[in-house]
Parts: structure tokens; C-alpha cells; sequence
């Protein structure tokens, strides 16, 4: 028992080793069926999935040579368009060239089944002629009720061309054919192509094309329809036309591409379609146990030999496009130099080089600021490359800078710094170029020289120096004086040239010069004209004397050349002298009238007094006889003729004294009396204008150191004027309801000594107050006939007595307007030397 135990104990490795070894010889084989099975599946889904993508790169590149094939054909026939237009355009051999036109728009038609017919229309969308006249392309559309939208939508696309001066594109156009109709199909879509002719600058008519969407297929290569099914459609998936009416398995490949045909045409889509042979996969999958090894090793020997081509090629186009860059680098003038993100070179060209005397082994690997910079300008440069790299508007423009070259010459450059981007479309550093700039800036640096020289001589005139051009009403020139009074425009220019008519003799001038043969006559341009003094009429009432002239400018256009002085000083000293001359007379009158005033006075006082004396007498005799009636009639009016003939009298005295010529002569006078006389001359002229005068004087009014002729000269001036502006607010007709012009006096006690204050105050409309700022000044007056004088004369007597006059405005109880006007007028109570001796 225990010898068997251990037996079994020895074989059972054994036993395990013979169903390790069964396990190995019966799924040994599985395993390599599976495996082999699996490895084959593998490859013929590799092989299904790569006739997969095969197929669809054919599809892709089907479609794209179909495509290229329709555009192409849309560029030959705008082409053919374009030349007919010119044609057309020509100006000289006209009929022939339209006839050379006609018969190329009808080959056109005739050689492209695509188009059905051309129109010529003029600008006014009037049809002149159709290629071809009649035709069995184009007659069917005639023959139907498809005219109206046809020709909707060739009306839309002139305006479309119109708008845009461009070739344009109309809407896709349905036309209803008969279903018996055989070309149905084909002429069931058509929309049109209009080409303008464009003249310098204008449209001078159109060509338009009908075509069908049909006909655009026809362009793809019939080879291709035959293995595929091409469709045009709309951007919303609207069908236009078909190639083939038969239908494509679900197992179909499709592909569709966006057809540009032209700037302004409709989103057209060209899809294909494939008719793929039913798949046997057992067939398949026998093919591909029996073939797919060696296909498999084939392809691959193929794809390796296929990639090492294609390598091959993109190194021989690398190595060409590489010697090209090299020779366009080094043949340019303009140094070129790039840098990293760390500001440090890593490339530069041949030019620049040469220009900074460097080697290209020096310079690499620099970093600013650079040794070929101007030791004095360093930080200078590092700022504006440093802003440049910052800012695009700086880099677009450029910078100024300076080299240094290694010969110790300096040369002025611009530099330009445009970022360097890479394939990946990241910024991997900088590319500058530089020009070399020192001699047309030391050109232009000259020229400002003398141009700032010249602008200086006439910036500094005191005349007005201005150049137009007649053509175009533009302001080509102006000097400070010029801008200063007229602004940055033409306008004042044609103020000073003149009126209108003026003006339009001189563009017609000119037109006629620039029409006429080349060359301006310099008899005409340099003839000098007669000055003439223009007043402005813009407010100012500015004077200027002007000068005029035409001139040939720089562009060769005609221009006129104006200088104006300003001569409004010495006009208002001529209009001053006439003033003067004419208030000389003036004045001459009023010391006659004055002359004979007093002379008359002295005349009537003896008359007058001999009146009253008789009046006396016969009084006195009355008053002895003893009748009563007598006595009630006749003496009562003897004593008033009396009073009337003393009182006529005193107003001849008074008139005298005012009139009489003496030197000034001051005496204690009673201020009452003096203003009782001045009212009393005053008094009449306001009676006769139905106006009233007021005294209102204080009690016990010291008498005053005045000369009382000059103080009533003084009063008598400012009545007369208070009763003007009374007379001038108040009409005739309501004059009794006019308040009367109150002259008062009392003591001003809130000055140190007291003064005696005289205010004449009127109900009239005031003083403006520019008026109020200007009235006591010489020759200034508001009246049509007045000198000036009178106010200053006022003031300048009161200054002489150490006293005041003013003027102040009365407003209503409201305060909301003027009520008239006080002048008041201030004299010290005792002489002017018992003052200073004080």
C-alpha cells in the first residue's frame, strides 16, 4: 500500500506533463487559426478601411478637378466678356469692332453649351443687340411665358453691377416648360452673369449671359459623369441640376465643395456621388486570405517607396525656394537682420553688412544696444526699438535711426520691424530692414531750410497773402495774417477778391487756360493788376487794399496769388477828419447864432423896458380918476402886460448872460437862483413840446464859490437833455400823463466836507449801458445831429470846481426795466484855494 502510494506520487508529474503537452496539440492549431484568423481580419478591415479612404480621396479629388473645370470655364468666359467689352468701348473703327464684338459673343455661345445667349444693354437698360439673333438655345424662352422673370432677374443684377461697378450674379431663375418639352430638364434653371463696361470710371453698358444650371454641368468631363453623379445645388439645399437621374446605393460615397464662381455671384454647392459596385465580403475574404500577404508586403513596399519620392521631392523643393530666398536677400539693397524674443541676431543679409562694414559672423549672436550704433544716440536707439517692438503703428511707419559704419562714417537709416511667425503660427522673434536714408534727408533737410526761410519772410508781413487754386476753390497757401483774420479757408480770399461775377470771369479765365494749349501765357500770369479797396461785410467794417494775380503752381494748375493790406486805421482817420471838419463848421454856426443872440438881446431890452415904462405911466394916471369901471377893466390888464413885458425882459437878460463870451468868473451865488434861471430858460421849449419841470430845493441851502454862468450853462445842457429822452419815450398824444423831469438840490452829508448835490432826473427809457461807459468821452454822441461835446464840456467845467458828474439809471418798482435816468453833480461847498490853503 505504500509502495503504490509513493508510485503514484512519482507519476503524477508525469501526468501533468502529458496533459500540458494534449492541451499544446489540440488548441495549438486553435490558437494559430484565431490567430492567424484575427491577424487576417486585421488586415482586411486594414484593406476595406484604406479602399475606404482611398475612395473618398478619388471622390475629393474628382470633385476638385470638376470644380477647378467650372471656374475655369466661369474665368475663360468673363475673359471672353471682358475683351468683347473693350471691344465695344473702343473709340476709334467703331463698327467694325462691334461687328469683331458680335461675332465673338456668338462663338462664345455657340462653343460653351452652358450659355444660351449675350445682350448688349446700354446704360438706360435698353437691349442693343443679342448674340445670337435667333437660335434654337434662346428661342424657346421667347416662345414662353418666362420673359417677365427672366427679365426680373437680369434688371436685378445690372443694379447689383450698377451699385457695386463690378461683374454680378442674379438669382436663380425657374422657368415653366411644358413636361412634353424634350429640353425641359435642361432648361429648367438659368440665371444670368452681367459684366460692365467701364470707361474711365463710368459704366458706358453692360454684357449680360444667360445660363443654364444645366449647361454648368455639362462642363464636367463626361468620363466623370459616367462613374459619378454630380449635382449643383443652392446654399439651402435646393436642387438646380442633376447630371444622371439614376439613383446611388445607401452604401454611397458623397462629397460636397462651396463653387465660388465670382465676387457677386449665389453660394453655389457642387456634390458627387458614387455608384459602388455591390460588396461580397466570403469573396472578399477569400481574396484577402490568399492575397493579403503579399498585398500587404506589396503595399508597403510600395507606401515606403511613394514616401521616399514624395520626401524627395519636398528636399528639392525646400533646396530651390532656399536658393531662391538666398538670392532675393542678397540682391536687395535694403539690410534685413533678425532677432529672437531676446532682442539677439540671429540672420542678416548680405546688404546689411555691407552697410554697417561688419561680417555676418560678427554680428550674429549680438544683442542691443549694438556696437554699429552712434555711441551718442545708444539709448536713443534702445527707446524706439524698443517701442517699435511694442507698438504696431510704430513698426508700420518705421523708425529713424543712425549706423555707425566700422570705416567711422555715419549714415542716417529707417528701419521697419515686423514680427517673425512660424510655421505653427507662433511669434519666434523679429525681422527688421533698414534703408539707407542720408541722402534724401539731407535733400529734404535743404528744402525745409529754404521753405522756412521764405514761409518767415511772409509770416512776418502785416498784409494778408493768400494762393487759391481757380479750378477747385482750394486754399493752397496762407500766411499768419491771412489766418489769423480769415481762418484756414478759402473764404476770406474770395471776400477780398471780389463779387460773385468777379469770381466766375476768373474760373472761366482759367478753364479756358487749361483747355487751351500747354503753356500759360507769362504776359497774362505776371500781368500786374490795379489795387482796389474792399470793405469786408462780415461786421467787422475792416478796409483792406488788394492786390491780385495769377500765378502757375507747383502742380502746374493755374492759381491766383492775393495780398491784402489792412487800410481800416487810415480810413477812420479820413472819416475822423471829415467829423472834425464838419463839427468845425458846426461849431462856426453856433458862435454866430450866439453873436446874434446876444445882439438881439441887447436891441429887444430897450423896447421892452419902454413898454413897461409906458404900461407904469398909464397905470398911475388911471389910478387918479376915480372911475370905478375904469378901474375893474383896464388896470388889471395894464399891470399885466407890465409883468409880461418884465418878465420878457428877464428872459432876454438871462439869455444873455448865457451867451455872453467872458473868462470864467467864480462868486458866492445862490444855487436857488441859478436853477430858477436855467428853468426858466428851459421852460419855454418844454411847454411847446407839452412837458413839465419840477423844482425841489432844500431850505437853507448855503450859497457856493461857482462861476454861475458855467453852472447854468451846465443845468440848462442837462435839462434840455432830460426833456429829449422824455419826449423820445412819451408820443405827443399821451405826453399828459408824462411824469415831469425833477431838478433838485440839497447837501450831501455822507461825503467829508459836505458837497452840494444837483440831481436832474427824467422818466424817460434810460441809457444803454455801452452808452453809460462812452458819454463823457469827446465827439461820442447818440444823436443823428449832435457833436460829442456837450457832456465832456459838463464834466470838464465840474472837474474845474473840484466837484462830479454822473450818470445812473432809474429802474421800475419791478426792477425789470429802465425808468429813466439821474445826473448828479457834486460841488464843494467852499472854493477850491480856501481848500488847499486849509
Amino acid at each position: 500500500m505504500k509502495i503504490s502510494v509513493s508510485f503514484r506520487l512519482l507519476l503524477s508529474p508525469f501526468k501533468w506533463l502529458r496533459k500540458i503537452r494534449g492541451f499544446r496539440l489540440v488548441y495549438t492549431p486553435l490558437i494559430a487559426i484565431v490567430i492567424f484568423t484575427a491577424v487576417m481580419g486585421v488586415i482586411l478591415g486594414t484593406l476595406q478601411l484604406q479602399e475606404k479612404n482611398q475612395q473618398e480621396s478619388a471622390l475629393f479629388r474628382e470633385l476638385s478637378l470638376a470644380k477647378q473645370r467650372i471656374q475655369l470655364r466661369f474665368v475663360n468666359n468673363f475673359d471672353v466678356l471682358v475683351s468683347i467689352n473693350r471691344e465695344l468701348a473702343a473709340s476709334e473703327d467703331k463698327e467694325r469692332l462691334r461687328k469683331i464684338a458680335y461675332e465673338q459673343a456668338v462663338d462664345l455661345v455657340n462653343n460653351n453649351h452652358e450659355i444660351v445667349k449675350i445682350i448688349w444693354i446700354d446704360p438706360k437698360n435698353q437691349w442693343l443687340w443679342t448674340a445670337p439673333l435667333s437660335n434654337n438655345k434662346s428661342d424657346w424662352i421667347n416662345r414662353t411665358q418666362n420673359d417677365q422673370s427672366a427679365n426680373e432677374g437680369l434688371n436685378n443684377a445690372i443694379e447689383l453691377s450698377r451699385s457695386t461697378n463690378r461683374a454680378s450674379f442674379s438669382q436663380f431663375i425657374n422657368l415653366n416648360l411644358p413636361s412634353n418639352d424634350p429640353l425641359e430638364k435642361e432648361r429648367k434653371t438659368v440665371f444670368w452673369q452681367v459684366v460692365p463696361n467701364i470707361v474711365d470710371g463710368e459704366i458706358i453698358g453692360y454684357l449680360a449671359a444667360l445660363y443654364t444650371a444645366q449647361g454648368v454641368l455639362d462642363v464636367v468631363p463626361a468620363e466623370l459623369k459616367a462613374q459619378y453623379r454630380f449635382t449643383l445645388l443652392t446654399d439651402n439645399e435646393r436642387v438646380l441640376s442633376i447630371s444622371s437621374d439614376r439613383n446611388t446605393p445607401k452604401r454611397a460615397f458623397s462629397n460636397q465643395t462651396s463653387l465660388d464662381i465670382g465676387i457677386l455671384s449665389p453660394n453655389l454647392v457642387l456634390r458627387i456621388d458614387t455608384y459602388p459596385p455591390p460588396t461580397n465580403l466570403t469573396f472578399r475574404m477569400l481574396i484577402g486570405v490568399v492575397l493579403g500577404l503579399c498585398a500587404f508586403v506589396i503595399w508597403s513596399l510600395w507606401s515606403v517607396l511613394k514616401q521616399m519620392q514624395v520626401r524627395q521631392e519636398a528636399e528639392a523643393s525646400l533646396r530651390t525656394e532656399t536658393n531662391f530666398r538666398n538670392a532675393m536677400e542678397n540682391s536687395t539693397p535694403v539690410g534685413i537682420r533678425a532677432h529672437d524674443m531676446e532682442k539677439r541676431i540671429t540672420y542678416v543679409n548680405r546688404a546689411f553688412c555691407e552697410m554697417t562694414g561688419w561680417s555676418a559672423k560678427e554680428l550674429i549672436g549680438l544683442t542691443p544696444p549694438f556696437p554699429f550704433w552712434p555711441d551718442s544716440r545708444r539709448e536713443e536707439l534702445v527707446e524706439k526699438m524698443n517701442e517699435a517692438l511694442e507698438s504696431e503703428a510704430i513698426s508700420k511707419t518705421g523708425i529713424e535711426g543712425a549706423i555707425l559704419r566700422r570705416d567711422g562714417s555715419q549714415i542716417e537709416t529707417r528701419t521697419f520691424i515686423a514680427p517673425l511667425i512660424n510655421e505653427k503660427g507662433t511669434q519666434t522673434g523679429w525681422i527688421t530692414s533698414l534703408i539707407d536714408i542720408s541722402e534724401p534727408k539731407k535733400i529734404r533737410e535743404e528744402l525745409a531750410v529754404s521753405q522756412e526761410r521764405f514761409v518767415t519772410v511772409l509770416e512776418g508781413l502785416d498784409a494778408a497773402v493768400s494762393v487759391v487754386d481757380l479750378e477747385n476753390d482750394k486754399l493752397l497757401f496762407a500766411n499768419r495774417f491771412y489766418r489769423e483774420n480769415f481762418g484756414d479757408n478759402a473764404q476770406g480770399h474770395f471776400k477780398l477778391a471780389g463779387n460773385p461775377s468777379n469770381l466766375d470771369t476768373l474760373r472761366d479765365v482759367a478753364e479756358e487756360l487749361q483747355d487751351s494749349t500747354p503753356g500759360i501765357p507769362s504776359s497774362f500770369l505776371y500781368q500786374e493788376a490795379e489795387s482796389e479797396e474792399v470793405q469786408l461785410d462780415d461786421g467787422s467794417n475792416k478796409w483792406f487794399e488788394v492786390r491780385r494775380r495769377f500765378i502757375p503752381w507747383v502742380d502746374g494748375h493755374l492759381a491766383q496769388l492775393l495780398i491784402a493790406t489792412d487800410i481800416t486805421i487810415r480810413k477812420e482817420a479820413d472819416d475822423l477828419a471829415r467829423q472834425q471838419e464838419a463839427r468845425m463848421q458846426f461849431t462856426s454856426r453856433l458862435t454866430t447864432m450866439g453873436e446874434m443872440a446876444s445882439s438881439l438881446a441887447h436891441e429887444l431890452n430897450q423896447p421892452l423896458s419902454a413898454i413897461s415904462n409906458y404900461c407904469m405911466g398909464v397905470a398911475k394916471r388911471l389910478e387918479a380918476n376915480l372911475d370905478p369901471s375904469l378901474s375893474k377893466d383896464i388896470l388889471p390888464a395894464l399891470e399885466k402886460a407890465s409883468e409880461q413885458a418884465h418878465r420878457a425882459g428877464t428872459i432876454i437878460q438871462r439869455i444873455r448872460g448865457f451867451v455872453k463870451r467872458s473868462e470864467p468868473q467864480r462868486k458866492f451865488s445862490s444855487i436857488k437862483t441859478i436853477i430858477d434861471d436855467a428853468v426858466g430858460l428851459v421852460e419855454i421849449e418844454a411847454h411847446r413840446h407839452r412837458l413839465s419841470i419840477t423844482s425841489q430845493l432844500a431850505d437853507d441851502l448855503p450859497e457856493v464859490n461857482v462861476d454861475p454862468v458855467l453852472i447854468l450853462q451846465i443845468l440848462v445842457n442837462l435839462l434840455k437833455n432830460a426833456l429829449d429822452s422824455v419826449r423820445e419815450a412819451y408820443p405827443l398824444s399821451s405826453r399828459w400823463s408824462a411824469p415831469p423831469v425833477m431838478i433838485s438840490a440839497d447837501l450831501d452829508t455822507s461825503t467829508f466836507p459836505a458837497m452840494m448835490r444837483i440831481q436832474v432826473t427824467d422818466s424817460g427809457g434810460g441809457i444803454a449801458e455801452s452808452v453809460l461807459e462812452r458819454m463823457f468821452e469827446p465827439f461820442f454822441s447818440t444823436k443823428a445831429d449832435g457833436m460829442g461835446m456837450g457832456l465832456n464840456i459838463c464834466r470838464s467845467i465840474i472837474e474845474s470846481h473840484h466837484g462830479r458828474l454822473w450818470a445812473s439809471n432809474v429802474m421800475d418798482s419791478e426792477r425789470t426795466k429802465l425808468a429813466g435816468c439821474t445826473f448828479t453833480m457834486l460841488l464843494p461847498l467852499e472854493s477850491p484855494d480856501s481848500m488847499e490853503n486849509g
